[in-house]
């Protein structure tokens, strides 16, 4: 059984380029995907066999797809044909026909195979012929997350419950730098690939879901976390481990300590800059007194942080914070009545509402105040799913989005700034069908941040180089209109506020704000 598999290894690693090669050359790797499959499947039926040991043939196996294969249509088939073949493996422990015994033995007997010098999956890339450097620490272990051929990134977010389009379009935008970088070799020869995990929003689920990706995916760091509360888990979480922690969608004070924690960097302004930047414009802009202006926030750290950059901004401005009207709700529900009671009841009525909330329970918010407080100014922090914000209004009627504001982090997204134009171009590639949104773009621009300080640091990629390469990239333009830098005692890239504000056809169009 192991020369066989030898045999077809060697022709796989053999075969030319000629189209009678390259036929041959997939039907090897069909012929392999038929012999390694089941194997695979049957030992992930086995809860005794480390998954480790499993997902470093799958790993391998990808390559010789990826190497193989001259088109996507052809890596997809091969990728199918080796889930197939996988569950037909699982099918026969659970039926009996395999026991775990015989699973382990045939595991075995295929990474001894795989380890022969002959074999495709054991090396470089046969067809490139290009050298690959293994990252190793410099005590010469190789390090988590990191093959010849891959650096697996985690991301921990909402996939599921009232805010899952924040978690699937950050995803979305990381996904899109991620693929543009990897049509280009990836980096120093190695592509890059983001693995999720659903905490639903709920930090009682985050340090379960920081666990799977680190324990059993192995992932070499995390990007792109979605959440504060949930960010209060996953921060420390991280740390413990001195994992990266990059570029989480939230503008909490929970991750911007000073000195700042070393494996910690964010690309986006604070909730502090931003609630800072709105209050400013109601008062000096609109005129508005400090005492008709309210705050509705979510009930947790999310909202508590918010609130606290509206009072940090009254101080600023010389304004007393202490009688400042906090409207609360729950996280993941859209149970606003109390907070609608109480603004209809304060004395002096109020005439701006700063929101720190998520997209649906903002929505109900306006439903219900709109018409009996005619007037209201309504704002919100970036958090909140623009996109998402501007649908829920939009179904309710043009006047209830009319107006809205909210600031960004990024560009606006109807723009024509660099970095907007490119990130249009390559989701329309790599995700067709998929609209521009400012929270993926937001993903789209932490992406490329990480991907810059990893192509300083070459081919021995490891935590410790990556932070310093973190550290000392300063003026990076990536087409926003400002420079973007970390250093030291600086893990904030940027600390620009754009504003907008909905028009009647549920557009965002740029606003000043100063």
């Amino acid at each position: 059984m192991t020369s066989r598999w030898t045999i077809i290894l060697s022709t796989v690693l053999l075969l030319g380029f000629s189209v009678e090669a390259h036929a041959a050359r997939l039907d090897s790797v069909r012929e392999l995907a038929g012999r390694v499959g089941p194997i695979i499947g049957s030992a992930s039926a086995c809860r005794d066999i480390a998954r480790p040991r499993i997902q470093s043939i799958v790993e391998k196996f990808n390559v010789v797809i990826h190497e193989a294969a001259s088109s996507d249509a052809e890596r997809d088939d091969l990728a199918r044909l080796l889930d197939r073949n996988a569950a037909d493996g699982r099918q026969a422990v659970a039926t009996g026909k395999i026991d775990c015994r015989t699973a382990e033995r045939q595991l075995s007997d295929l990474e001894q195979s795989l380890d022969s010098p002959a074999s495709a999956l054991s090396g470089a890339p046969a067809s490139t012929g290009a050298a690959t450097a293994s990252a190793t620490t410099s005590s010469g272990a190789p390090v988590r997350g990191i093959s010849d051929h891959e650096v697996r990134f985690g991301i921990v977010g909402p996939f599921s419950g009232a805010s899952k389009e924040l978690g699937r379009q950050m995803k979305l935008g990381i996904d899109t730098a991620f693929s543009r970088v990897n049509d280009t070799g990836g980096v120093a020869g190695r592509m890059l690939k983001l693995i999720a995990a659903d905490d639903g929003y709920e930090p009682t689920r985050t340090a379960d879901a920081m666990k799977q990706l680190y324990d059993k995916d192995q992932v070499f760091g995390f990007i792109g976390n979605v959440g504060t509360p949930t960010a209060a888990v996953a921060v420390p979480f991280a740390l413990e481990r001195r994992a990266l922690f990059f570029g989480a969608f939230t503008g909490s004070n929970i991750l911007r300590h000073d000195p700042p924690d070393r494996y910690v960097f964010n690309y986006r302004a604070s909730y502090a800059e931003e609630t800072d930047a709105v209050v400013r414009y109601l008062v000096k802009l609109r005129r508005i007194p400090a005492r008709q202006i309210a705050v509705f926030a979510q009930q947790d750290a999310f909202g508590d942080a918010g609130f606290a950059g509206v009072s940090k901004a009254f101080r600023t401005l010389g304004l007393g914070d202490s009688s400042i009207l906090r409207l609360n709700y729950k996280r993941n529900t859209v149970d606003v009545d109390d907070a609608v009671n109480q603004l209809k009841l304060h004395k002096p009525p109020i005439r701006a509402v700063v929101m720190v909330a998520t997209y649906r329970a903002a929505a109900k918010f306006i439903e219900k105040t709109h018409d009996q407080i005619p007037g209201l100014i309504y704002t919100n922090v970036s958090f909140v799913g623009s996109t998402e914000l501007a649908e829920e209004l939009m179904l309710l009627g043009p006047r209830f989005a009319n107006g809205v504001i909210v600031t960004q982090v990024v560009p606006a997204v109807g723009g024509y700034s660099s970095v907007v134009l490119e990130y249009k171009n390559a989701l329309a590639k790599y995700f067709p069908g998929e609209a521009p949104d400012y929270v993926s773009l937001e993903g789209y621009i932490t992406a490329n941040i990480l991907i810059q300080a990893m192509k300083r640091v070459g081919p021995q990629l490891d935590t410790e180089k990556l932070v310093d390469s973190l550290e000392n990239l300063h003026n990076l333009d990536l087409g926003l209109g400002t420079p973007l830098s970390f250093g030291r005692s600086e893990h904030q890239a940027s600390h620009k506020i754009w504003g907008t504000a909905l028009d009647e056809n549920g557009r965002y169009q740029a606003i000043e704000l100063e």
